[in-house]
């Protein structure tokens, strides 16, 4: 290993590869806890039961309960009681592999340094929110383990993806189908010398950078704080999984906002236009290019377009669509403040097409609907390399990595 660390091999826990298919679930965060119930149903080895345990407890129970901490430890402990997930015996890497539709991404499965995340090697992005960060605290406390990765990116390398390349060009420890049907195929690389070949490659990266995951690596980072003591120990680091961002998709996330702050729909759209040019569409707008964006009002779509000599395209986060729409129309004129703790905005992931934000203002429960164009990775790394963050809620990546099929077990 070279001096600078940013990554490790770990002795993941694991399924085994008959029980990959029952344990595989969605991201802790992207489900309710209807959604989590329903899903887990009938499903008892599902890793839902670990990462939304309240499921197992009485309809109405808090997810930030003492017991439902409890019940998720008790959980996991009876998946490896029962030879449902195993661990292994030595450290390695692993090639992880996702198939949607007719993309494909293939990363490194590893574990981060905590030091490196806190000195500016892995490289953040956004803002977390307190209650979310508390949460997965008491999680990988209660646990003493990681079971959600982080999603990183690293900027496309040559060393890397010939390892990388040459790891799955082997038989995979198992390949299963995951949430929206999305293949999900692992390979251990287990070898002393392949280890440390990709340990050699991975390190000598410039950066890592964090795409989704910032509660889960914040709180990694609370919980090696409280244990501090041995640098090497398993708590100074996190589960996580890189890809070249060359392989990596982000989507649009749009916003909805409940009320027009006591405008009316003509009043809004006369607002609107000192900042952009207004125009109406006979159908929905997906915009085609940075600087425009969808609007949904009162059953109809129009287009808007920033004007040119209000974008300062000097900066890498007030150049931004979500900072732009931010900044001209949702905290000037519909006086949407923070938005990270303001209640009358929403956000609304690209996966769910343009017809939720139709769904959401016809009926009722939204006033007015964003379509942002999606963010790109190399304005996420631009913002991560200058030390800013970005707005909350500016990227959705697909496909999402699932839970239970790598964990870290903090010794």
């Amino acid at each position: 290993m070279t001096s600078k660390t940013l990554v490790r091999p770990f002795a993941a826990l694991r399924p085994t590869p008959e029980h990959a298919a029952s344990v595989i679930a969605p991201p802790y965060d992207v489900v309710n806890t209807e959604e989590a119930r329903a899903l887990a149903a009938d499903r008892p080895r599902s890793f839902l039961h670990i990462s939304r345990p309240e499921i197992d407890l009485p309809s109405g129970s808090s997810p930030y309960a003492d017991a439902a901490y409890a019940q998720g430890a008790a959980n996991l402990a009876k998946l490896v009681e029962g030879g449902v997930l195993v661990r292994e015996r030595e450290p390695s890497f692993y090639v992880y592999r996702m198939t949607m539709g007719s993309r494909t991404q293939t990363g490194v499965a590893f574990v981060g340094s905590v030091a490196a995340y806190e000195h500016h090697g892995i490289r953040r992005h956004e803002l977390t929110r307190p209650d979310k960060e508390n949460d997965r605290v008491r999680n990988i406390a209660t646990l003493n383990a990681q079971t959600g990765p982080v999603l990183l990116a690293y900027r496309a390398n040559d060393a890397v993806g010939a390892l990388v390349r040459t790891a799955a060009a082997a038989a995979p420890l198992f390949s299963v189908t995951g949430p929206n049907e999305v293949q999900h195929t692992l390979w251990r690389v287990g070898a002393p010398s392949d280890v440390a070949a990709l340990s050699s490659a991975m390190n000598a990266l410039d950066a890592l950078y964090i795409a989704d995951g910032h509660h889960r690596s914040a709180a990694a980072a609370r919980v090696a704080a409280q244990r501090r003591g041995n640098a090497q120990a398993s708590h100074e680091y996190f589960l996580a999984v890189a890809f070249p961002h060359d392989e990596m998709r982000i989507l649009d996330y749009n916003r909805v906002v409940r009320d027009l702050n006591g405008l009316t729909a003509g009043a809004f759209l006369a607002r609107a236009r000192e900042s952009f040019t207004v125009t109406a569409s006979a159908g929905r707008v997906t915009p085609a290019r940075t600087e425009t964006f969808g609007m949904y009002l009162a059953g109809r779509w129009y287009e808007l377009a920033i004007k040119p000599e209000l974008v300062p395209r000097a900066d890498p986060v007030a150049s931004l669509d979500v900072s732009l729409l931010q900044d001209r129309l949702l905290a000037p004129v519909l006086g949407v403040g923070d938005p990270r703790t303001d209640s009358r905005i929403d956000f609304v992931g690209g996966i769910r097409g343009l017809q939720e934000l139709e769904r959401r203002v016809d009926s009722g429960s939204a006033a007015v609907a964003f379509a942002l164009h999606a963010t790109r990775m190399e304005q996420l790394m631009a913002v991560a390399d200058a030390g800013k963050l970005m707005p909350p809620k500016s990227t959705w990546f697909e496909p999402k990595l699932a839970d239970g099929l790598l964990s870290h077990v903090l010794d």
